[in-house]
């Protein structure tokens, strides 16, 4: 029951970061503020989105990991569909970047 109230919380949570994480960029821009405001929720936006994103995959990567050794140890021939499974998660940091990078570049609207 823990393990799924933590993986509730860790997917709804990474999920929230990166709907919020960029609104909050887009608000800061919107609102009358000063340079250095914007650009301080530019890097917070960004480093909430990779950070939650990594923690995320490192999570899922760690489960299919442990699932994927007790997978091998009974039929190796599974080997390569394993090495897929624990791939796959790497689509989230790379999603996460991407997002960071496009939050960190996005054009400053003088005051």
């Amino acid at each position: 029951m823990i393990k799924n109230r933590l993986a509730k919380w860790v997917f709804g949570s990474t999920f929230l970061a990166m709907m919020l994480a960029p609104s909050m960029a887009f608000a800061a821009e919107a609102e009358v503020v000063g340079e250095w405001q914007s650009f301080t929720a530019k890097a917070f936006a960004a480093g909430l989105a990779m950070g939650m994103s990594a923690l995320a995959a490192g999570y899922a990567q760690a489960k299919i990991g442990a699932a994927g050794a007790g997978t091998l140890a009974e039929r190796p021939e599974a080997s390569v569909w394993i090495i897929v499974l624990q791939a796959l998660p790497e689509i989230i940091v790379l999603l996460g970047f991407v997002a960071s990078i496009l939050i960190v570049n996005m054009p400053v609207t003088p005051a």
